[in-house]
């Protein structure tokens, strides 16, 4: 009976990994969320590309490539040092972000997409916080989904082509006896495809647990933290202060301030073990508000949205599909209303007295025309 039970749980775990892609929904607002922080990384740092990452940079080229040999690392940057190279760099990574973010050939563009993220990563190591890390991990990993799928022009091609197929000819005919080595092959690499997205899904999931977990565990140890005076401390960090008159203003409240960070250290520590119930809305809520607490009063806006967009994978795709459902709602009954004033507002009603024939004719063709002070003239 033991044997018999860990086969079909085997059998259920083979069904569930190669069967359906799982959370597609899910990795498309990842692929959304990611293509539109980086993309907004690059513009935002448009003015300063030569001092961060170009020829111009006090961390040459040179010096770059001394440092790939001791780590490994590698970046397209430093393949030449010539000013338009890194200017047609710059061009290439806003364009396949710009295709990453819109999901256009996602199969390929993601791979893309990766090998800009790690090259700019690598180009500037010295210069990245948490949010490149982050941005880093999430595209390698978001290369091995089926993140076009769902909300992307990928998908529109794809709705197409469904809905008009093509009229069936005497080729189309033949295709149709399709051999079965011909048929095998397709279905292996169907299977290949949503084992590889599956598996990299787990390991996304995996990634934002373990963060969560260990900087949690990590603050546990200190004993700030343990005192409640950590926010205390990181809101008077000259560096982290944007607006110091807000911060000094929440410094104020001692003990919201000594709340939120225990709040802070609980959620972290819990986080992984809440994420199989109903627990984990009201969870990814707060973490919500306390992420967006980090990029107002500590100026870390893109490791905030990092690490928002990285939650969004542990909502359903139910929750995703009742959005789309409301959003199309809210779409229609708008279009709905400005149809109803335009009804309303875009026709004259009829000039002059009740019961007058037309604005400015009576009947028997005499026309009227207005002088002033109300005198008709025929």
């Amino acid at each position: 009976m033991g044997t018999e039970h860990i086969v079909d749980r085997a059998r259920a775990l083979r069904a569930l990994l190669t069967e359906r892609p799982a959370s597609l929904y899910a990795v498309s607002v990842l692929r959304i969320g990611y293509g539109l922080l980086y993309l907004g990384f690059l513009l935002r740092e448009f003015p300063h590309r030569d001092e961060i990452w170009g020829p111009g940079s006090p961390w040459t080229p040179a010096l770059a490539r001394e440092l790939f040999d001791q780590t490994g690392w590698a970046s397209i940057l430093t393949l030449s040092d010539g000013r338009v190279y890194f200017e047609l760099c710059y061009a290439s990574a806003l364009v396949t972000a710009t295709l990453f973010l819109l999901g256009w050939r996602t199969r390929v563009v993601s791979i893309l997409f990766a090998v800009v993220v790690a090259s700019f990563h690598a180009r500037a190591i010295f210069m990245t916080d948490g949010g490149d890390n982050l941005i880093l991990l999430m595209a390698v990993y978001l290369a091995f989904t089926a993140c076009g799928r769902r909300w992307s022009l990928d998908a529109r091609r794809a709705r197409r082509g469904t809905a008009a197929p093509a009229p069936v000819t005497e080729q189309g005919r033949a295709a149709e006896h399709v051999p079965r080595s011909a048929g095998q092959l397709r279905d292996a690499r169907r299977a290949l495809t949503t084992v590889l997205h599956n598996c990299a899904l787990v390991v996304i999931a995996a990634q934002v647990c373990f963060l969560y977990g260990s900087a949690g565990l990590y603050k546990v140890q200190g004993g700030t933290w343990g005192a409640g005076t950590a926010l205390h401390y990181v809101l008077n960090l000259e560096l982290f202060r944007p607006w110091p008159a807000l911060s000094h203003i929440a410094d104020q409240h001692t003990v919201l301030i000594a709340i939120a960070g225990y709040l802070t250290v609980l959620l972290q520590v819990a986080f992984p073990f809440v994420l199989f119930g109903r627990l984990k809305y009201p969870v990814l809520t707060m973490l919500l508000g306390m992420h967006l607490g980090i990029a107002l009063l500590m100026g870390l806006p893109l490791f905030s949205g990092a690490m928002i967009v990285a939650d969004a994978v542990f909502l359903p795709d139910r929750f995703y599909t009742a959005l789309g459902r409301l959003g199309r709602r809210a779409t229609r009954r708008t279009g709905t209303e400005r149809q109803d004033s335009r009804r309303t507002t875009g026709t004259v009603p009829p000039q002059g007295r009740p019961g007058a024939v037309g604005a400015a004719e009576r009947p028997g063709g005499e026309r009227l025309v207005k002088e002033p002070r109300g005198r008709r003239a025929v």
